[in-house]
């Protein structure tokens, strides 16, 4: 299971990081639509909980040899 949070976290992390920078490089109607922000709030928050999924199933295996 950790594999999995370990990439999970990664993908939408650099989803997140993408809409940003495609937001800076192209243009600022893009930080105007909705839709486009949406995504970007929701990949960072899958990003965030699943790197929170991944230190607690880190701290209990180390917890439970």
């Amino acid at each position: 299971m950790r594999p999995y949070l370990l990439v999970t976290s990664i993908v939408f992390g650099l989803v997140a990081v993408a809409h940003i920078w495609r937001m800076v490089g192209e243009s600022a109607a893009l930080a105007k639509d909705p839709w486009f922000l949406a995504l970007t709030v929701v990949a960072a928050g899958l990003s965030i909980w699943s790197a929170v999924l991944f230190r607690r199933a880190r701290h209990r295996a180390e917890s439970n040899p």
